[in-house]
C-alpha cells in the first residue's frame, strides 16, 4: 500500500510536485496517523523557495515533503505505547522533542517541514510523544490550524507568564496584519478581557477583525504613522504587548508605541528583514528608553500547547479558517498565501 504526499525541492512553489511513496513502517513508541487536514503558514512558502535559512538546522540542500500543522485520526499504534489509542484524533506538534521550557538548538534541528518531512501527506509516523489530542468541538479544518499560529500567539501573550496563568485582562495588545498568528491573538486577547488594536492595510479586513472583537482598528497605508495613533488610542500609555510580524518597516515603530515595560515579541518579517541603510536601529537605546523586553518568539513546547488548548476549550474559541483547498490544489494553496490575500488560515484537506 502507498501514500500520496507533496514534495519540493525547495525551488519555488512551481516546484512542488505529487508523489507517491511506501506506507510507512512503525517503530517502538511510533504511531501512523490518517492525515485529515493541513494548515499552511507563512514559513511553509518560504521553506519551498528555499527562503528559510535563518536556523542552521535548516540551512540545507534537499528535498522535504513541506508543512507542519495537521489534524488527524491515529490507525495505527507501535510498541510501548499507552497514551493514544486507534481512533483518537491528534494533532502535530511543530518540534515533537521540545516538551517543556525554553528552546534549544537540539529542538529546532527537529522541526517538522524542514528539516524533518513534513504533514503535507495522506499518512505520516509521529513519535507518540510529539502528538496532542485535538479539541473535540473543533472540525479538522478548524483544529489544524492550532499547532504553529495559535500556540506563536499564546506565547506570545502568557509565555513570559507562569504556566497556568494566563493573562490579558485590561492591557492592551497590538496586532499587525490579519495572517493567522493576528487573528489567532485576537481570539485569544478578547477572551482573555484585552483591550485589541490591530494594523492591516485592507479596511475589509479591519472590518473583519472589528466583527470579531478587535477595539480599534488602523490602516497603515492610510495612516502611515500608526505609532502615533497607538499612543492617541491608548491615552499615551502605549501597547503593553505588541505582536510584531511586520520586521524591518515596523520594528521602530513598534517600539515608538510600546507601553514602559511593555513586550515586543518579534514573530515575522513580512515587511523585510533587513533595515533601511538611513534607518538602522539602536534596539539598546531603544529598548531603554521606555524599559522595553525585546524577545524572538519560536512557537512553545508541548505543555504549553495543551494549555492553550484548554483555555480555547473553556471559551468555545473557533480559529477563522479563510479558504480550503483540496489536496490537488495544494499548489494552489501555497500562491494564495504567498499572495497575502487570506484573513486567518489557509487549509488544504486531506481525506
Amino acid at each position: 500500500m502507498s501514500i500520496r504526499q507533496w514534495i519540493t525541492p525547495l525551488r519555488g512553489i512551481d516546484s512542488l510536485h505529487q508523489t507517491e511513496a511506501p506506507m510507512p513502517s512503525l517503530g517502538a513508541g511510533e504511531v501512523l496517523v490518517e492525515i485529515r487536514a493541513v494548515s499552511l503558514n507563512y514559513r511553509d512558502v518560504e521553506v519551498t523557495k528555499g527562503e528559510y535559512k535563518h536556523h542552521k538546522s535548516a540551512d540545507q540542500d534537499t528535498t522535504i515533503v513541506p508543512c507542519s500543522d495537521m489534524c488527524g485520526v491515529v490507525i495505527q499504534i507501535g510498541s510501548g505505547v499507552s497514551q493514544w489509542a486507534v481512533g483518537d484524533r491528534v494533532l502535530s506538534t511543530f518540534l515533537p522533542e521540545h516538551q517543556t521550557g525554553q528552546v534549544t538548538e537540539k529542538e529546532l534541528a527537529g522541526s517538522i517541514g524542514l528539516p524533518l518531512n513534513g504533514v503535507l501527506s495522506t499518512h505520516r509516523v509521529f513519535p507518540a510523544h510529539g502528538l496532542v489530542k485535538a479539541p473535540s468541538y473543533l472540525s479538522d479544518e478548524e483544529a489544524c490550524t492550532l499547532p504553529i499560529a495559535a500556540v506563536t500567539a499564546w506565547m506570545s501573550i502568557n509565555g513570559m507568564r507562569p504556566m497556568g496563568e494566563s493573562g490579558g485582562k485590561n492591557e492592551y495588545i497590538l496586532l499587525q496584519g490579519t495572517g493567522g498568528v493576528a487573528i489567532s491573538g485576537l481570539q485569544i486577547a478578547k477572551a482573555a478581557g484585552a483591550k485589541v488594536i490591530i494594523t492591516s492595510s485592507s479596511d475589509a479586513k479591519l472590518d473583519q477583525a472589528k466583527q470579531l472583537g478587535a477595539d480599534h482598528t488602523i490602516n497603515y497605508r492610510t495612516t502611515p504613522g500608526w505609532e502615533a495613533e497607538v499612543m492617541q488610542y491608548t491615552n499615551n500609555h502605549g501597547a503593553d504587548i505588541i505582536l510584531e510580524t511586520g520586521g524591518a518597516q515596523t520594528l521602530r515603530k513598534s517600539f515608538d508605541c510600546i507601553a514602559f515595560g511593555g513586550l515586543i515579541d518579534c514573530i515575522g518579517y513580512v515587511s523585510g528583514k533587513v533595515d533601511a541603510e538611513d534607518d538602522r536601529l539602536n534596539v539598546n537605546i531603544l529598548a531603554l528608553r521606555r524599559t522595553v523586553t525585546l524577545k524572538g518568539i519560536i512557537n512553545g513546547p508541548k505543555d504549553r500547547f495543551e494549555e492553550m488548548i484548554r483555555f480555547y476549550e473553556a471559551h468555545q474559541i473557533h480559529p477563522v479558517v479563510n479558504q480550503v483547498f483540496s489536496f490537488a490544489d495544494a499548489q494552489k494553496a501555497f500562491q494564495f498565501v504567498d499572495s497575502g490575500s487570506h484573513f486567518g488560515k489557509v487549509v488544504i484537506k486531506i481525506q
